[in-house]
């Protein structure tokens, strides 16, 4: 059954974001929108909901169609508010006197402890603040569900626990959602939206197939418009030979003959479609100093503890050697990013870790955490790259232009760009800084699929040796050799993440 029909929907903010887009969504779809940052999917789903005209085409709905819609940001009109009210709040009056049971359901649903029902949602971390918008916008039955990034701020457990609740949905009930999540995406969908400026190819196939697929057609466009174009030169060529032979022997039926294979020639160009070539949001490159030390740190069992000293796990005798790609694994509160800001503090500051960690005098570190802290939101992204590294104007700022940010944006306060613009800026320091290891906290957190495998693919090209902590299952497939799981207050070497991902979504 039909509920909404999009038809040539087309929105042009400065750029088409996109154009002649045609999409039915049928009862029971899980469709998935995917493109970079700032390229047209919180759009889109503005102009489903009917927040936004399109600049072009038309979106019908079936009639008394409801549609609930969970946007990135939890709005600061209710950080005030407990958790419990802010989902009753959703309910009309009287339903909210009648039927207050509803709330109930839908947190159990969402597994959302009773001491955290009754607390602001300012005092909540950003995962349960996603979540509290969920559910006041589940609460209500909507017919159909548009989720923005639900899993932003979310911890693995979370996600897992997200993509168990949408899969239990009633199978009726359309969801679409955006992401950059592939993992993700590969759980929830069974149909892909590319989101393109020209033409929007959309697939039958959860992320990673319709990837395949799309990869193939674009290829394959690439091939016939190569095809094309080699016709129509070979075309014009034989066109000019006519050409001189007919001029020289005066013969009418050459010169009409020429100009046959001239106009084959442009209706071949003019039909010859170029391949799409998707423009870049900014390129991450990354740096590799080198060094020739074999082992860059060791852990003589180190204890990890909280800020008042309770033990959360103590790491045994480790070593990090070159070349070790290395992902920290744990449940959240395990005491990863306390034991990432160890490793931090043992290599800025050796003087201060008491032998417990011990890093090589010639490492040179280059860390990313999670909060992209390293940037000042007041300072702006020229005045970060002239004043931390030896470069000049010019070279600064075709270095940030090569990061994806405009002439305007590069004198914006740092705290004005979007995560993804604030994630190409923080990626650019690093890779100025020159470093040897890599101390990475959540390091795709902003990063669109594109920045995310452009991280990837420079990592494993330099042979980067690094340790990072993230919720990115396919990230942590892609790039990890080793893999150290904190449990039971021990800190062991596993083999593959898997026993761990599939002990979370259990």
């Amino acid at each position: 059954m039909t509920l909404i029909n999009i038809r040539n929907l087309g929105v042009t903010l400065g750029n088409p974001l996109f154009s002649k887009l045609n999409l039915v969504v049928n009862a029971g779809d899980r469709i998935g929108l995917v493109a970079a940052n700032g390229r047209g999917k919180s759009t889109l789903l503005a102009c489903i909901t009917g927040a936004l005209g399109p600049s072009e085409g038309e979106i019908t709905k079936a009639r008394g169609l409801t549609i609930g819609h969970v946007a990135q940001n939890v709005p600061p009109t209710f950080f005030d508010t407990p958790f419990y009210d802010a989902v009753l709040q959703a309910l009309p009056t009287d339903q909210a006197e009648s039927e207050s049971w509803r709330v109930d359901v839908v947190l159990e649903s969402l597994e959302v402890p009773e001491v955290m029902r009754g607390r602001p949602l300012k005092q909540l971390s950003g995962g349960w603040q996603r979540l509290a918008m969920l559910a006041r916008t589940w609460v209500s039955e909507p017919d159909v569900l548009l989720l923005d990034e639900p899993t932003n701020h979310l911890d693995l457990e979370k996600i897992a626990l997200l993509e168990t609740w949408l899969n239990a949905l009633p199978r009726d009930v359309p969801v679409i959602l955006s992401s950059h999540d592939r993992a993700f995406l590969d759980a929830t969908i069974n149909r892909t939206l590319f989101l393109r400026p020209e033409q929007s190819p959309i697939f039958a196939l959860p992320y990673t197939r319709a990837r395949a697929a799309l990869d193939e057609a674009d290829a394959s466009e690439a091939r016939r418009y190569e095809r094309d174009m080699k016709v129509a030169e070979q075309l014009r060529k034989q066109a000019a030979k006519l050409n001189n032979i007919g001029i020289n022997s005066g013969s009418d039926l050459l010169v009409v003959k020429t100009k046959q294979l001239k106009q084959r020639a442009e209706k071949l160009e003019d039909a010859a479609k170029p391949a799409h070539l998707e423009r870049s949001a900014g390129a991450i490159r990354l740096a590799n100093r080198g060094t020739h030390a074999k082992v860059l740190v060791t852990l003589e069992d180190a204890a990890v503890t909280t800020p008042d000293g309770t033990l959360l796990f103590k790491t045994g005798r480790q070593f990090i050697c070159l070349g070790d790609r290395i992902v920290l694994l744990g449940l959240n509160g395990a005491g990863k990013s306390r034991l990432v800001s160890m490793l931090k503090q043992a290599i800025e500051r050796p003087e201060t870790e008491q032998g417990a960690i011990k890093a090589t005098p010639s490492l040179v570190l280059g860390y990313g955490d999670q909060a992209l802290a390293d940037l000042t939101d007041t300072d702006t992204p020229i005045g970060t790259i002239i004043r931390r590294f030896d470069v000049g104007d010019q070279r600064a700022r075709a270095l940030l232009a090569g990061a994806g940010m405009t002439f305007d944006m590069q004198a914006k306060p740092i705290g004005q760009l979007s995560g993804g613009q604030k994630a190409r800026l923080g990626m650019l320091v690093l890779r100025l800084t020159e470093p040897n290891f890599y101390l990475l906290d959540e390091p795709t957190n902003h990063l669109d699929i594109e920045g995310q495998e452009a991280l990837e693919s420079e990592l494993m090209a330099h042979e980067a040796s690094c340790l990072l902590v993230s919720h990115d299952r396919s990230f942590v497939r892609a790039v990890g050799n080793r893999f150290w799981l904190i449990e039971r207050k021990r800190l062991v070497e596993v083999e593959s993440p898997e026993g761990f991902f599939a002990s979370v979504g259990g």
